[in-house]
C-alpha cells in the first residue's frame, strides 16, 4: 500500500512542479472564475438585500466553468508535451494515474477557490468563509474533479476536445452542482446543519459512486 501511494504522489508531485513552472492551470482557473464573479457582481447590487439569494448560483457557475477549463488544460498539456504516452508506458496501474491526476487537479481547484472566495465575499458583502460553506465547496469539488478527470482523459484525443468535454461532462456532474448550490443557499440563509445535511448526503453519495466508477473505467478510457 505504501508503494502504491508513493507512485500516486509521484504523479501529483510531477503535476505540481510542472504547474509551478508554467502556472497555466491555476492561472486560467483563477482568472476565469474571477471574471465571472466580477461580471455578476456588477449585475446585482449587494445593498438590495437579495445578494444571499443569487450568490450560490453565481459562485458555482464560476467554479464549474473555471473548473472545466482547468481539467481540460491538465490533459491537453500532457498530450501536447508528449507526456501522456510516457505515463501510459510507466509500470504502474492505470488507477494510479487516475488518482494522481485527480488529486493534482483537486489541489489546483481548491487553491483557486480559496483565493476567489474572499474576493467574492468582499464584492457581495457576504460572509462566505464559513465552515459549513467550506465543507460544501470541498466535497462538491471532489466529486467535480472525480468525474472531470475521467471525461478530460476521454476527450483529449478528439479534435474538438475543448467543446466535447463540457458537452459530455455537465449532464453527468449536474447533480453535484445542484446539490452544492442548494447546500450553499442553506448556509447563506442561516440554515442549520439539519437543513444542510440532506444536500451533503447527496454530494457524498455522488463522490463515492463516481470516484469508484471512474477509477474502474479509467483504464479503458485512457487506452481507448
Amino acid at each position: 500500500m505504501k508503494q502504491y501511494w508513493s507512485k500516486v504522489w509521484a504523479i501529483v508531485w510531477k503535476d505540481l512542479v510542472s504547474e509551478l513552472r508554467t502556472k497555466d492551470i491555476l492561472a486560467s482557473v483563477f482568472v476565469f472564475a474571477l471574471l465571472i464573479i466580477l461580471v455578476f457582481s456588477f449585475a446585482f447590487d449587494p445593498a438590495s438585500g437579495n445578494a444571499n439569494l443569487v450568490a450560490p448560483g453565481i459562485l458555482w457557475v464560476a467554479f464549474s466553468f473555471a473548473g472545466v477549463l482547468g481539467l481540460n488544460r491538465s490533459f491537453i498539456l500532457e498530450k501536447d508535451g508528449n507526456c501522456l504516452e510516457g505515463l501510459m508506458l510507466c509500470p504502474v496501474d492505470r488507477d494510479v494515474i487516475y488518482i494522481g491526476k485527480s488529486l493534482a487537479s483537486l489541489i489546483f481547484m481548491l487553491l483557486a477557490e480559496l483565493i476567489v472566495l474572499p474576493i467574492f465575499s468582499a464584492l457581495l458583502n457576504l460572509p462566505l468563509l464559513l465552515p459549513q460553506l467550506l465543507l460544501v465547496v470541498v466535497l462538491a469539488t471532489i466529486g467535480f474533479v472525480a468525474v472531470g478527470t475521467l471525461f478530460s482523459a476521454m476527450s483529449v484525443n478528439t479534435r474538438a476536445r475543448e467543446i466535447l468535454l463540457p458537452i459530455l461532462f455537465f449532464p453527468i456532474v449536474s447533480p453535484v452542482i445542484i446539490a452544492a448550490v442548494k447546500g450553499s443557499a442553506v448556509v447563506l440563509s442561516g440554515g442549520s446543519w439539519s437543513g444542510l445535511w440532506p444536500w451533503l448526503q447527496m454530494i457524498i453519495a455522488f463522490d463515492i459512486i463516481f470516484a469508484v466508477v471512474s477509477t474502474l473505467t479509467f483504464e479503458h478510457v485512457l487506452e481507448g
